[in-house]
């Protein structure tokens, strides 16, 4: 009785239909944003054992739910992260920024390091490919969790732009959340079975990581350019894999 006149107050817009709109809208929002961090999930569990894939994937997003969930908790202290720190370049830089650009600069090394193994799956001179190609399951939860550490903290940030009720957010991230665990496995197996797929899903990785470095030193890359050219790139693979596919079953003709 005590827990629901705990959390009446925080649910009382149930009867405001501009809070479902903005419920909706940030769900919607959050996959989309989550789409980033799929794919990156997907690259990098696929580089565990078959028999441990799933469950990474299962463990890395219920600790990001559960880290998102507690981020949440201190959204007073996040809000705060936009306040600038210091001043260079003409830029007054935030601890969002340098966490943005922090993730930018591990998302380009972590796809750098990818695309030329891809390119040159022999050479192993490199020691910390190496170790890369070799990860454990920790090590894959770990770079997922900091990671999603960096766009969570964008995520929440975004949301505090579109709504004030700690309730709606709170049902954001969890449907969201909820929506990658699903998403997973598929992506990830339809990344395996197609090995074109994963250099595409690099160079995506790539440009969010410069995006992200841009973002952080003052220059806003609308997300709409980013997502349109990362769908037209998918479109156009999904037809060359058309053409694969109709190719090998005329027998080559």
């Amino acid at each position: 009785m005590q827990l629901i006149e705990f959390l009446a107050p925080h649910f009382q817009f149930v009867s405001d239909p501009t809070a479902w709109v903005a419920l909706l809208t940030l769900v919607v929002l959050e996959i989309v944003l989550g789409i980033d961090n799929l794919i990156f999930i997907s690259i990098l569990t696929n580089k565990l054992p078959v028999a441990q894939r799933a469950r990474a994937r299962r463990l890395g997003i219920s600790a990001a739910l559960v880290m998102r969930l507690v981020l949440l908790a201190t959204i007073s202290i996040i809000v705060q992260l936009t306040t600038p720190v210091f001043t260079a370049l003409g830029h007054g830089f935030s601890w969002r920024d340098l966490i943005l650009i922090a993730g930018g600069l591990f998302l380009v090394w972590k796809a750098t390091k990818e695309i030329h193994h891809t390119v040159d799956p022999d050479d192993h001179k490199d020691t910390m490919l190496g170790e890369t190609l070799q990860i454990s399951l920790a090590g894959a939860i770990f770079q997922i969790l900091l990671l999603d550490l960096v766009f969570s903290i964008d995520s929440i940030i975004t949301a505090v732009g579109m709504t004030d009720e700690i309730a709606i957010m709170y049902i954001a991230v969890i449907v969201a959340v909820s929506v990658m665990m699903l998403a997973a496995g598929p992506l990830a197996d339809f990344i395996a079975r197609n090995p074109s797929i994963v250099m595409l899903a690099l160079g995506f990785l790539l440009m969010i990581g410069m995006t992200l470095i841009a973002d952080g030193m003052g220059y806003h890359v609308p997300k709409g350019y980013i997502y349109a050219a990362m769908g037209f790139s998918a479109l156009v693979e999904g037809l060359n894999m058309l053409a694969r596919r109709r190719k090998k079953a005329g027998g080559g003709h």
